[in-house]
């Protein structure tokens, strides 16, 4: 009979609470909830279960769709997964499914790309049932321009520039396939797509193109900033507050759901 096979889990979650994905020794971080609640779901007596997340979030970042590899020592039902652990996670976080996958399938390394987006309220005043769900600028932004600093932004290049100095990844180089700016009433939308992100980076990017939109600096700032490769001449990083894991994509041979839930625009 064939042992356990190795399980693969979507999490969604509000991170405002929550000190970022990765384990801290002070317990407030998503992926302690997470491990707490599936040991809790084995039972009494039972080891603790680590996780390998698709993406680590920052503090206050939220996830659509967090996807994490487990390898359980008992076998049990997909929906037991989901329900049972969910019995024993907060409110604001919860698995949304549950496969079996390939021994081989890893939620990081497998990942062939990774999504994010941000949610920007400009409004004259902060916001209050939003707060903590949308970024926030008070002065109008412009589209067309903000676009076009996009625009070279996109494809294999060294984002030094907009990386964090604590960031670990090996390389600074990536590749940024596409970056949509839209906009519906007082809400902005800015949806990025990459192989992977640096520490921070889509954070940094997105203080440089907010910059570009409020007429601070013009288009043509954001490819000498890319082309800099420093950290200083680019714009402050913006706040965690709306930006949100949309997810990764994997090969089709593992079968992960696409879908996410629906967060297109808030109230």
């Amino acid at each position: 009979m064939a042992g356990p096979a190795r399980l693969a889990l979507g999490l969604a979650y509000r991170g405002g609470l929550y000190y970022g994905w990765q384990s801290q020794p002070g317990g407030r971080t998503v992926q302690d909830a997470l491990e707490a609640a599936l040991t809790s779901f084995l039972g009494v007596g039972a080891e603790p279960l680590r996780t390998v997340c698709a993406g680590r979030t920052d503090s206050g970042v939220h996830a659509l769709q967090q996807v994490v590899h487990i390898d359980p020592p008992v076998q049990r039902e997909p929906a037991s997964w989901v329900r049972g652990t969910n019995t024993f996670l907060p409110a604001d976080i919860a698995v949304q499914w549950c496969q079996p996958v390939a021994p081989h399938f890893h939620a990081r390394f497998g990942a062939r790309r990774r999504r994010y987006r941000f949610v920007v309220l400009q409004s004259g005043v902060r916001p209050a049932i939003e707060s903590g769900l949308c970024g926030w600028v008070f002065k109008p932004l412009d589209g067309d321009a903000m676009r076009a600093a996009a625009h070279v932004l996109l494809g294999e290049h060294d984002f030094s520039a907009f990386r964090a100095a604590a960031c670990q990844s090996p390389t600074p180089v990536k590749t940024l396939h596409s970056i949509d700016i839209s906009q519906r009433g007082a809400y902005w939308r800015f949806d990025f797509e990459a192989n992977a992100f640096l520490h921070h980076m889509v954070r940094n990017l997105m203080g440089c193109l907010l910059a570009v939109g409020q007429g601070k600096y013009p288009t043509q700032w954001v490819a000498d900033v890319l082309a800099s490769r420093s950290r200083k001449l680019a714009a402050p990083t913006f706040g965690p507050d709306g930006l949100y894991f949309v997810g990764p994509s994997y090969d089709a041979e593992h079968g992960i759901p696409t879908a996410v839930p629906a967060l297109d625009w808030l109230p």
